[in-house]
């Protein structure tokens, strides 16, 4: 595309952002998304005419491996669906010591549903694991208590960017031989002593969802390091042919299971192009949300309102957002406070879908536990909200807008 083509989209690109404008939230979980260039790359796919996974979605997934640290990345529609690859392949019969329809998987019990459900659709039994309060993530403590000899696999949760020990997590499945799959969903870029969270365990998903560290729109990438694991995920994702895995192909050789769980070329440039900027936007919110939290801390109105969640020792984090436990004492006003957030345009959201225990369909599927058996989850649902950090860098008029609105708790 010549430049006289990019200016002319730039300013119909201009146009309609401001035609949308009008309808963002004052203080938003995420804003300015998409640069101009970043749909550009995708206007160039759709102008090809050739909008399914292509030779784009293969650039991406080798620079994203190369940039991990892993040996294979896959790109698939979402992070969800990266998650129901990863435990589909546990139980896939091409794997050697494949997981059978009973054992047990353990799974954090503040998560969110998709971590959940690829469990249960593949007939294994999830069995829920408390966390800790001050880091939102598992509990090496409850997770010691609940595994048994009959506990296969690990499904843990990296939340908003912080994680737990993931030495002694390591060290524990290692030991006990269980499968670790990492849902790196919100921690894209976070790093526990220089090695990138998603690569310590037999799998890591992302998502490129709208408000995570790049987005695409929808998107998601899986990696692995065993090349047998990464054919059978590479088959899973389309049909469970072997198109592509091979030099010499049957059009239509069937080797597996399989879902359809493709991305298209379209999502695969724009998260490209956004993965570029990965570092930088790092850089940024975790600068933006250390101005948050000292403009807050060190405003006259002050008075420990919240509890702030830092990171674990020895991790550099990559912030998704800024997650605040609300003082024990204000907790009568929560409800009342988020709507008047929200009605000031400061949007907010749960930590993540808080203890899932509360959750209905848990009781559909006859997997609820008493909530108050996971006390940590509990408490985090309880206290726990987060607003979103921005990839731009906030202005001296965002912070004292922020100040204002977040420290009236006590006048709600």
């Amino acid at each position: 595309m010549n430049l006289k083509e990019q200016n002319y989209l730039t300013k119909l690109l201009e146009k309609y952002s401001k035609k949308s404008s009008s309808k963002k939230m004052r203080y938003a979980l995420l804003e300015n998304a998409f640069s101009n260039i970043d749909m550009i790359k995708g206007i160039e796919v759709l102008l090809e005419k050739n909008i399914t996974m292509s030779k784009i979605t293969k650039k991406f997934e080798i620079e994203f491996a190369k940039f991990i640290g892993s040996k294979f990345a896959l790109m698939v529609n979402s992070g969800s669906s990266a998650n129901l690859l990863a435990i589909f392949a546990l139980i896939n019969p091409k794997k050697n010591s494949f997981l059978k329809r009973g054992d047990e998987c353990l799974i954090p019990s503040l998560c969110w549903s998709t971590s959940l459900w690829p469990i249960v659709q593949a007939g294994l039994k999830p069995k829920f694991v408390d966390v800790d309060v001050d880091t939102l993530n598992i509990s090496m403590k409850s997770l010691e208590k609940q595994a048994t000899k009959k506990t296969k696999a690990l499904m843990a949760v990296h939340v908003l960017g912080n994680s737990t020990n993931m030495e002694k997590l390591n060290a524990f499945t290692k030991q006990r031989k269980i499968y670790l799959v990492e849902d790196t969903c919100e921690s894209l870029g976070s790093k526990f002593k220089g090695k990138y969270l998603g690569t310590f365990g037999d799998f890591g998903t992302y998502s490129f969802y709208y408000s995570h560290q790049i987005t695409s729109g929808e998107g998601g990438m899986i990696v692995c390091n065993n090349r047998k694991d990464y054919e059978i995920i590479y088959s899973l994702r389309s049909h469970g042919w072997d198109r592509g895995l091979k030099r010499k192909n049957i059009a239509f050789n069937f080797i597996n299971s399989g879902f359809n769980l493709r991305p298209t070329d379209v999502i695969a440039a724009i998260g490209y192009n956004q993965f570029k900027r990965l570092n930088k936007f790092r850089k940024i919110r975790f600068s933006n949300r250390s101005k948050i939290i000292n403009t807050l801390t060190n405003s006259p109105n002050w008075k420990e309102q919240f509890t702030f969640i830092n990171q674990i020792t020895n991790l550099e984090p990559s912030w998704f957002g800024l997650p605040m436990l609300i003082n024990r004492k204000f907790l009568s006003k929560k409800k009342r406070y988020l709507i008047f957030l929200n009605s000031k345009g400061i949007e907010t959201r749960p930590i993540i879908s808080g203890n899932f225990m509360n959750q209905p369909s848990v009781k559909l599927y006859g997997l609820n536990k008493a909530p108050s058996n996971f006390k940590g989850a509990q408490e985090i649902e309880d206290r726990g909200f987060f607003i979103g950090i921005h990839t731009t860098d906030i202005s001296e008029f965002d912070l004292r807008f922020l100040e204002k609105n977040l420290l009236s708790i006590d006048g709600i």
